[in-house]
């Protein structure tokens, strides 16, 4: 039986050529036989991973959006958005809540990168076969600092579950349909929804973490961190700081001028966090249907015409390099939607799409839930599209990954704990 591969090099002088280079050419007919078992083998093989993966549940693309509105992003609407401040579920779950700080303490510039996480994602995703995870959010909380991400490149697989990649952080929060916080009826989305309780007290400097500090002369202001009270401070509070304390004082201050002083420090604080954006999901297949009618994808370094049979026939004679076929793939995935920052697919059998084949993590590395001690399973990786939405500056110290994929229990479990960290893992 013909070799699959030489049947498409056939009329060519590629197949002799290919023949010269490689080691050797068997010409027993048992040997061959066995060969081509073994392409075969590896075929099916693929063929099974790729069925699997057509049979998962559909890819949830997520696109940034600005605002349109000024409630959209509102907790109580449940939004999906990236940059700006967290949108917590509510605050007594925040209670005790300690502001992340970023710790390296066995590198020469430890003390330049104690600095608390800059919020950058927020996911919801609930379960509705599950009561207690009627709503359902994932928080993603990154390090600023590029030094931090490329040391957790060579050791992040080294760290134990509880220390793992040091440079983001990701946390569930959960909440069952019958709660005391919001309605059991999905929100009209109109502006006119209403959210009952009071929202977390943050930090006045970056919004993010629970502000438990107190400025000891205006009494208003609130910090997650000394480091961040005296960055605000520096930055505009000390001005600030006097005309709080005089509203504050006086008995006849209106309510008007509360709330001008409060917009002042949100301004100042409001510099030091990523821009804020909404994000609007879409189905992947849709923007399959899109192209289905194209002859390839003009971004893509591999087109859907005759040609890519040869393509493909060439790298089962050469070992390519591992890395440029995940480029491939990867490009080649992406093209499809180039603006996309999100892909979504919480499935047992899915699986991130990596951008190289070096720095993934193995079984082994990807470890089970810390707190009932079942897998964890893939749930979204954020894309590099988004440090450009960001304003990322493009320098040699920016700040800049590949992928970050994160995996979740796959029980979605309960815990004493509110905000139950996941596991992230980051391909630079």
């Amino acid at each position: 039986m013909p070799d699959e591969a030489a049947m498409v090099l056939n009329g060519d002088s590629m197949e002799e050529q290919l023949k010269d280079i490689q080691i050797s050419s068997f010409e027993e007919d048992e040997e061959e036989d066995q060969d081509e078992e073994v392409e075969e083998d590896a075929d099916s093989n693929s063929d099974d991973v790729d069925d699997d993966d057509s049979e998962a549940e559909p890819v949830t693309l997520g696109f940034v959006e600005k605002p349109k509105n000024g409630w959209s992003l509102l907790r109580h609407m449940f939004p999906c958005k990236a940059g700006g401040v967290p949108v917590y579920f509510e605050s007594l779950r925040l209670h005790g809540w300690i502001p992340l700080i970023c710790h390296q303490e066995n590198l020469p510039f430890a003390t330049s990168v104690k600095r608390p996480y800059n919020f950058c994602f927020r996911v919801y995703a609930p379960i509705s076969e599950k009561e207690s995870t009627f709503h359902r959010t994932l928080f993603v909380f990154m390090c600023p600092s590029m030094k931090c991400i490329l040391q957790d490149k060579h050791e992040q697989w080294k760290y134990p579950p509880e220390k793992a990649s040091r440079s983001v952080k990701v946390f569930r929060c959960q909440l069952a349909r019958s709660n005391p916080f919001y309605s059991s009826e999905p929100p009209r989305g109109d502006g006119t929804d209403n959210s009952s309780g009071i929202g977390a007290q943050l930090c006045d400097w970056c919004g993010t973490w629970n502000g438990d500090k107190v400025c000891s002369s205006c009494r208003k202001a609130r910090y997650c961190s000394e480091k961040h009270q005296a960055m605000h401070w520096r930055s505009g509070h000390k001005l600030v700081c006097q005309q709080m304390k005089t509203y504050s004082e006086s008995s006849n201050s209106s309510s008007g001028n509360n709330r001008r002083t409060s917009n002042e420090l949100e301004k100042v604080a409001s510099n030091t966090l990523w821009r804020e954006y909404e994000i609007i999901n879409e189905d992947e297949c849709e923007f399959d249907m899109e192209m289905s009618g194209a002859n390839g994808y003009s971004g893509s370094m591999v087109s859907n015409d005759g040609s890519d049979e040869t393509f493909k026939a060439l790298l089962k004679h050469f070992e390519a390099d591992d890395d440029k076929k995940s480029w491939t793939s990867f490009q080649e995935c992406i093209s499809k939607a180039p603006e996309q920052v999100l892909r979504y697919c919480r499935s047992p059998t899915a699986k991130p799409v990596w951008p190289i084949s070096s720095g993934q993590p193995s079984q082994v590395d990807t470890p089970k839930c810390r707190y009932c001690g079942g897998p964890s399973i893939f749930e979204f990786q954020i894309l590099p599209q988004l440090l450009y939405y960001f304003g990322v500056k493009d320098d040699v110290d920016s700040l800049d990954w590949s992928t970050i994929a994160v995996f979740t229990c796959e029980a979605s479990c309960e815990a004493s704990l509110s905000y139950k960290e996941e596991f992230a893992w980051i391909q630079v």
